[in-house]
């Protein structure tokens, strides 16, 4: 039974990140069929809402705190910041790029956050310490690999599949192409780092609302309804398109339920099943999983193309996300440390002063025996 329960947390984070796999895999092919990005956003919160709602009644209903018109302007913002305009860049980084491209750039959320996070006091760095040394390793390795991604496309790595369905063409035509998609990809990786900050300022908002109003799933299932009128009110003003909102063939409606209610319902309270069981640094070390899950079907099934600079790039993001956590467990480890070490020496205070005065009463005791006698 022990074995059994450390085991459920690994095995849920596995399921999770597959699960996140797979949504971006679907995403990449419903955006390719032309489905507007925005209109992608309304429709995967709203089925978002209904998926999250009987859990949020059943769990929170009794003991949710009241809602103040504080409380929802700031979980309307954070929807904007968070839902609306993250997915929504990100959606357009990942129309130019390829879903591998994405999840090395979602790997970079915690080194931004980090960063952003500096100049609010959130995080302190103290340079002298083991702890913030690898944090800040960590952070400068971390951008390396993100540079390394959007400026470095390299060679393309060899696949079997797509040698299989090769055609010939002229060598202009050749350098045409290539000229083309390495505009494509700059475009796609600015996009991506834009979705990434504003994902990365969430992170932050979220914390704050999080103090004040502290129930997961109301706060969700609200922000995510927030994010879908947005969503369908800015795709509106922009695009003024009705047609485009209705969803043509399986793939479109699949897709889109399939990401509203795996993606946004339950990866998300898998993931905070895990965040309760074992801490947010252990579901943050998996992560690069959902990377290394959507490189496997690119390569494989959807047969995508996948280059040297693409590659590097990507060891160096991951290695410089763990070397960051890692640092960061090991500041709590020291944080842990010296509370301990406060509160032992608070309990040798109080021993001693307990000691001095039960002598103190002794004495007097004493004194008064002697007079007594």
């Amino acid at each position: 039974m022990i074995c059994h329960g450390q085991w459920m947390p690994v095995l849920m984070m596995v399921a999770v990140h597959f699960g996140f796999a797979t949504v971006n895999v679907f995403l990449k092919k419903i955006i390719d069929k032309g489905l507007n990005h925005l209109v992608i956003v309304a429709y995967r919160q709203s089925i978002s809402v209904v998926f999250l709602a009987p859990i949020v009644y059943f769990r929170e209903r009794k003991n949710r705190p009241k809602l103040t018109i504080h409380i929802l302007c700031q979980l309307f913002f954070s929807a904007l910041i968070g839902l609306t305009l993250t997915q929504y860049f990100l959606l357009r980084g990942l129309e130019y790029t390829s879903a591998t491209f994405l999840c090395a750039f979602l790997n970079t959320v915690p080194v931004i956050t980090f960063l952003l996070a500096l100049p609010f006091g959130l995080e302190k760095v103290n340079v002298n310490g083991l702890a913030g040394k690898v944090k800040v390793l960590g952070t400068v390795v971390c951008v390396g690999g993100a540079v390394l991604l959007t400026l470095y496309k390299g060679k393309l790595i060899p696949n079997p599949h797509l040698q299989a369905t090769n055609y010939n063409v002229t060598s202009h035509a050749k350098m045409m192409i290539s000229s083309k998609k390495t505009e494509r990809w700059i475009i796609g990786s600015i996009f991506l780092i834009v979705g990434c900050t504003t994902w990365s300022s969430w992170f932050l908002m979220q914390a704050r609302i999080g103090k004040r109003f502290p129930c997961q799933y109301s706060s969700t299932t609200i922000i995510s309804f927030f994010g879908a009128i947005q969503s369908a009110i800015l795709s509106l003003i922009i695009e003024r398109n009705l047609p485009g909102w209705v969803l043509k063939g399986k793939l479109e409606s699949i897709g889109v339920i399939y990401c509203g209610m795996v993606g946004s319902g339950l990866c998300y309270v898998g993931m905070s099943w895990c965040v309760k069981k074992r801490g947010p640094v252990f579901t943050s070390a998996f992560s690069p999983l959902t990377q290394i899950v959507v490189a496997i079907f690119d390569f494989s099934v959807l047969r995508e193309r996948i280059y040297l600079g693409s590659a590097l790039g990507s060891i160096l993001v991951i290695i410089g996300m763990y070397i960051l956590l890692w640092g960061k467990s090991k500041e709590i480890e020291e944080f842990d440390q010296l509370k301990q070490g406060q509160a032992a020496q608070q309990d040798e205070r109080c021993d001693a002063v307990s000691h001095s005065l039960s002598m103190i009463s002794e004495g007097k005791i004493s004194k008064r025996l002697e007079r007594l006698s």
